[in-house]
């Protein structure tokens, strides 16, 4: 049985190789060594192995007993099935947090809200998708969004998707053949919830999402055919 120390160690692994995974620091497909993390984040073997076990069940890890651990690939089949549970799970959040939200979710969504314009403000003109504070203040303002929502499990399944789909956002960046403006999106899908309509925010919600479907297939097919040529 693992102690206090022991879990500490291995949410530390976890969290810096989710993190590393994410923002493609690590590449899909990269063969991720134990003994090689182990080095570059200064923990033993035992915590980068059991975390590497939780990123396999998040599905950012894939583990083989014969060929150890890798970065998952990117797909746009993968991506597709990511969007379509995002769709349904994060549209029945949202719908709930707008019918239960109360004074401090309406002040938390636009708390939220202005500090992602913030950062935007910030960049004065140059691209918000790769920029690491504006990723942690947009994830932040979809979860406030959410975070009237009462059911603790459903939003843990959120909470894994959005970060699975995260990845596919900053490759699709790193790739992109068009300039999507978020910020009109985010200030739409605000407005709505707070009038609490339900419907049109669920609505708004689902394009928004499938707008994102839309530019990280189009890298991914972008980047196929550069690998046929």
């Amino acid at each position: 049985m693992q102690n206090t120390q022991e879990r500490s160690l291995i949410e530390v692994a976890f969290q810096q190789m989710k993190k590393a995974i994410i923002y493609g620091e690590l590449a899909p497909g990269e063969k991720l060594k134990v003994a090689s993390l182990s080095k570059s984040y200064g923990l033993s073997s035992s915590p980068i192995r059991e975390a590497l076990n939780r990123l396999s069940q998040e599905g950012v890890v894939v583990a083989s007993d014969n060929r150890g651990f890798r970065v998952a690939a990117l797909s746009v089949d993968d991506f597709e099935q990511i969007t379509r549970l995002r769709c349904l799970l994060e549209c029945e959040a949202l719908a709930d947090a707008i019918e239960q939200g109360d004074d401090d979710w309406e002040a938390n969504v636009i708390g939220a809200f202005h500090r992602l314009c913030l950062a935007e403000k910030k960049l004065a003109g140059r691209s918000v998708a790769l920029d690491n504070d504006w990723t942690e203040r947009h994830r932040a303002f979809h979860f406030a969004l959410f975070s009237a929502c009462t059911s603790d499990r459903l939003l843990r399944i959120i909470d894994s998707l959005f970060d699975q789909a995260e990845r596919y956002r900053r490759y699709s960046a790193l790739n992109r053949t068009s300039v999507r403006n978020k910020s009109d999106e985010h200030r739409r899908l605000m407005d709505v919830a707070l009038e609490r309509d339900g419907k049109a925010a669920v609505e708004l919600l689902e394009q928004h999402i499938k707008g994102t479907l839309k530019s990280v297939t189009a890298a991914l097919r972008l980047q196929e055919n550069a690998t046929l040529q």
